[in-house]
């Protein structure tokens, strides 16, 4: 089959800007090849012709088998810390860059495939994703989005045809996933790692171009992009803490410059808020669990801040003084953003000294109880016209109701009607989130049973997190006990 005039205004400013830094390499060509979800709405903006398409060339492409007119597809190279260890080289061992496009709003924006085949980078790895962990991929990263969390969007889910062997055999499939580029930490750290100053600097500049042209032509913009890089992670991760989400694999090659959640791999929502929990299977030292994840972030920032050393200043004691200065301001700065996120969740449109003070006093509650984490905002967006339900989640009732009394106070300092201040909570206290119980029902009908209608239904559910439907019951309820303890894995 011949490159596919897909409509796709494709640009190659990474591979023109930065040789080296990934080789050209073209996905396998599927022997089955069959859409199985396309988000038409995302196709859109990207401007892929999907009326003028065979649903036949569609799956073709979006597996990675064959190209966009115009397309070089390319497999990027990074390098990462993983779980602590540093491995100097990495990269897109299962996954492609099959086009970089300008969209309908003239952003810039990557089109990646994961599970497309083997690459230079495989490690002895067979290159592909099976269906379950793309369909997961695809449903949490849609949520999040639908949640106002920044992310990587999902594409489409194309299963190939090919049965892979995992601890069984299961159907292999391939994600089509949107970012705004797959610059990670990881990038940095490669060219670091090799001493090679002119190509971190042409990364760095590039990386200007693209994410901050604000501060592209400012005195030592080196050391600006690391600040706008901490902020945007400062804003990412209390996000994730104000939703329940553990990411599970804070890698610094799963951090992102543009500040977007990546890589949805052993990642899960909190049921009962547990600030100790790490759902990955992998994690035995529970480095990413959900309490750690602002300090793994900076731990990451950190190695990020190593690589821009020599750009900062020819004096390295002077860089690390800089950048020393930068990254002790992040702590304040997540806290900031932190503050923020769960003033709304309080319903708190002002700040007060002693706000961080009554949001512990509620979390160490929620701790002591058990109390699962999405139900009780959500019940306390309603708490004023039906006390009960919030109530009703604790064991302590006694000491819930004192902090409620507490709570009234403050919220009695609000310049704002009780009927505003309850559409405001509703507005970011979700009603449903991709509750892990749900999601493997979801991934086990698809994979044994071949049925995507709950992926679908859940799917329908979740894009609309915040608003109460009727008939939908079950999909705000909590895992059932024979649930047990949950644990997730890097399946893609």
């Amino acid at each position: 089959m011949p490159n596919i005039d897909s409509g796709l205004q494709i640009d190659s400013s990474y591979a023109n800007a930065l040789e080296g830094m990934y080789v050209s390499f073209k996905g396998d060509l599927a022997p089955k090849p069959q859409l199985v979800k396309l988000n038409r709405a995302l196709a859109d903006e990207l401007g892929l012709a999907v009326d003028k398409l065979e649903e036949a060339q569609l799956a073709a492409l979006l597996s990675g088998g064959n190209v966009p007119l115009g397309g070089a597809p390319l497999a990027q190279a990074y390098a990462g810390h993983q779980f602590g260890g540093f491995s100097p080289q990495l990269g897109d061992g299962r996954a492609l860059l099959l086009a970089e496009v300008i969209d309908k709003k003239s952003a810039r924006r990557d089109i990646h495939l994961k599970g497309s085949g083997r690459t230079i980078f495989s490690r002895g790895g067979d290159g592909k994703a099976v269906l379950g962990p793309v369909l997961r991929e695809y449903l949490l990263a849609e949520a999040m989005h639908s949640l106002g969390v920044p992310t990587t969007r999902a594409l489409a889910v194309v299963s190939t045809g090919e049965t892979i062997m995992r601890t069984q055999p299961l159907p292999g499939a391939v994600l089509a996933r949107v970012a705004k580029s797959h610059i990670r930490v990881g990038s940095f750290q490669f060219l670091a790692a090799r001493g090679n100053t002119k190509k971190l600097t042409a990364l760095a500049e590039y990386t200007l171009a693209r994410h901050f042209p604000n501060i592209q032509d400012t005195a030592n913009r080196y050391l600006k992009l690391l600040t706008q890089v901490c902020e945007r992670q400062a804003f990412l991760v209390a996000k994730w803490m104000s939703v329940g989400f553990v990411h599970g694999v804070m890698n610094t090659d799963n951090i992102t410059i543009s500040g977007e959640t990546i890589d949805y791999g052993p990642c899960a929502f909190l049921d009962v808020f547990d600030p100790s929990i790490a759902f990955s299977s992998i994690d035995t030292q529970r480095r990413y669990a959900y309490a750690k994840q602002p300090s793994m972030a900076l731990w990451g920032l950190t190695r990020f801040a190593e690589t821009l050393l020599p750009l900062i200043d020819q004096d390295e004691t002077r860089a690390v003084e800089l950048v020393t200065v930068v990254l002790n301001d992040f702590e304040a700065a997540y806290q900031r953003q932190w503050l923020i996120c769960m003033r709304a969740k309080l319903g708190l449109q002002t700040a007060q000294s002693d706000d961080v003070t009554l949001i512990n006093k509620l979390l160490t509650l929620m701790v002591e109880d058990e109390v699962d984490f999405t139900h009780l905002f959500r019940a306390l967006s309603g708490l004023l016209v039906d006390n009960e339900t919030a109530l009703n989640l604790f064991k302590n009732k006694a000491a819930f109701q004192q902090w409620q009394l507490l709570w009234l106070e403050r919220l009695a300092d609000e310049p704002i009607a009780i009927d505003e201040r309850s559409l405001l909570m509703r507005n970011v206290n979700p009603m449903y989130i991709p509750r892990n119980h749900l999601v493997e029902e979801v991934i086990s009908a698809a994979e044994q049973e071949g049925d995507f209608k709950p992926f679908e239904k859940l799917l329908e559910v979740l894009d609309k997190p915040f608003t109460k439907r009727e008939g939908l019951s079950r999909f705000a309820q909590a895992a059932p006990e024979s649930f047990g303890d949950y644990a997730t894995f890097c399946g893609t």
